[in-house]
């Protein structure tokens, strides 16, 4: 074998998942983002929106706890395909008719996109040199950031130029074209597919026992239902919370586009900070604490706030909670079993969506309750307090040993 040839095949495997990912990401976050347009139309009160990403993070939840046996038998590669087959037609559904088949949608594109990820780590955790790997993960993940800055700004254009039935049905269609140019790749990073793999009911409750029965995959469980529950929120709200201020579709797309460009460089940074120079405990606490400060300075939201002030926090937020995903998921993928790096992340994921689950409808009811867009942040921001404080003891308990 050449020498170079694992270096070939990783930066082949790195692009493929990185645009598997972007793909998904502009999938799943599509509705939330056009959402002020969705909701005008079918006469939807906006806190309903929580019920829809509750919904998504349901179905994501039990897609992620049960995937691990489906990509060792088909390979991660095609489980990537079928992903965004299934995210496709979610899209697709949520155009037909009425508001019911938008919780079916978000069942269909929840649980699809949430599938991408434990697939991607599998791959990235054959070919990664372990030294790297919070690096090679968290450049990755600017696929998540990359699809939201694409949502962001061609989801209001395309309905304004074909309406939102339109934009989505477009989404669809990129992810059905983009799941058939994978199919070359499938000889080469399947190959460590298992065909006599079965999948079982109790494979639900033996990722969640392997997870929690070890303290540092089960700190990085309630990390990640911190995180995600947060980014879930800020993404699923922070567009439809401009308008309702007062700002128009266009420009608070743009603004959340815009903060968006900042998680790029700051997955990068984090996941290169993370790979030998700093502990990635000590990384993932400095985050949960600048999360948790950024979601307290939301709580001051108002009509009177100008677009510039709103666009620096949400910089903020972006720097933390769209920057959290690789250091966390190569974290997960080392101390995973060998072999069953996909089955690790998708059982810590799995808390993630949970935190998906949890946090919009905490929303939701901040906002019945109180008519506040911003301090449902700070309320959301909470969770990310307390891991913070966390992990900094387990470090300090760490260094002490």
């Amino acid at each position: 074998m050449r020498a170079d040839r694992p270096m070939k095949l990783l930066l082949i495997v790195l692009t493929a998942m990185f645009l598997q990912q972007t793909f998904a990401t502009l999938g799943r976050s599509l509705p939330p983002i056009i959402a002020p347009a969705i909701l005008a139309d079918l006469a939807i009160d906006p806190a309903w929106l929580g019920i829809y990403v509750a919904a998504a993070a349901l179905s994501a939840l039990l897609f992620q706890l049960g995937c691990g046996s489906f990509i060792l038998r088909y390979g991660a590669m095609r489980m990537s395909q079928v992903a965004l087959v299934l995210l496709g037609i979610g899209m697709a559904v949520a155009t037909a008719g009425p508001a019911f088949l938008f919780l079916v949608s978000a069942v269909i594109g929840g649980g699809a996109a949430a599938m991408s990820t434990p697939a991607s780590s599998h791959l990235l955790g054959r070919y990664s040199p372990p030294r790297q790997a919070p690096l090679v993960f968290s450049i990755k993940q600017t696929a998540v950031p990359a699809g939201l800055l694409v949502a962001g700004i061609l989801g209001p254009w395309l309905t304004g130029l074909t309406g939102w039935r339109g934009a989505l049905l477009i989404a669809a269609l990129s992810c059905l074209v983009f799941a058939a140019m994978l199919e070359p790749l499938r000889a080469e990073f399947d190959a460590d597919r298992v065909p006599t793999q079965s999948f079982r009911l109790s494979d639900f409750h033996t990722t969640i026992l392997n997870v929690m029965a070890r303290p540092d995959l089960r700190r990085l469980s309630f990390a990640c239902f911190a995180f995600n529950g947060l980014q879930t929120v800020f993404t699923s709200y922070f567009v439809v919370a401009l308008v309702e201020l007062g700002h128009g579709l266009v420009a608070a797309g743009l603004v959340f586009s815009v903060a968006m460009v900042i998680a790029v460089p700051g997955r990068i940074f984090w996941g290169w900070l993370g790979s030998g120079r700093v502990d990635p405990v000590v990384v993932m606490c400095w985050l949960a604490l600048g999360m948790a400060g950024g979601t307290a300075m939301m709580a001051l939201l108002g009509p009177s706030w100008p677009l510039l002030l709103i666009g620096v926090v949400a910089t903020i937020l972006s720097a933390t909670v769209m920057s959290w995903h690789g250091i966390l998921l190569s974290e997960a993928a080392r101390l995973a079993v060998p072999g069953q790096a996909g089955a690790a992340t998708g059982g810590v994921l799995s808390f993630g969506q949970l935190g998906g689950l949890i946090l919009p409808l905490v929303y939701s009811g901040v906002l019945i309750a109180t008519g506040s867009y911003g301090l449902g942040f700070a309320v959301c921001g909470l969770p990310a307090l307390v891991v913070g404080i966390v992990l900094l003891r387990a470090e300090r308990e760490a260094d002490n040993r």
